[in-house]
């Protein structure tokens, strides 16, 4: 794939509430979180190094025991194995989380 539109990639339900689309190269990827209001994902880590960027809506972040509320344009660095976690604040929310290495399990 080289060229794409975010809503013409494949839809993965994470979660009820909570969907991802994915671009991806060897080394690169891409995706694209959607969350209704209200939803979240839980408190996690993993091995990636991840970049989240709010697209639209807001978000509530924690990232170890900090707690931000991140708006459009804002974003968060997550390095390997950080506990965070992530919440849609007044209405839907869309992010882009950059990865490296791939997530396979995102594929």
């Amino acid at each position: 794939m080289t060229f794409f539109t975010i809503n013409d990639l494949e839809k993965t339900e994470m979660a009820t509430g909570l969907d991802r689309r994915a671009v991806y190269l060897d080394k690169l990827m891409l995706t694209f979180v959607d969350f209704e209001p209200g939803i979240g994902l839980p408190q996690h880590s993993h091995p990636h190094e991840q970049i989240t960027l709010v697209l639209e809506g807001t978000l509530e972040f924690t990232l170890d025991s900090e707690t931000k509320i991140l708006n459009a344009g804002q974003g968060v660095t997550v390095a390997s194995n950080v506990p965070h976690s992530a919440r849609a604040l007044d209405g839907p929310a869309r992010v882009v989380d950059a990865w490296h290495p791939v997530r396979n399990d995102y594929k």
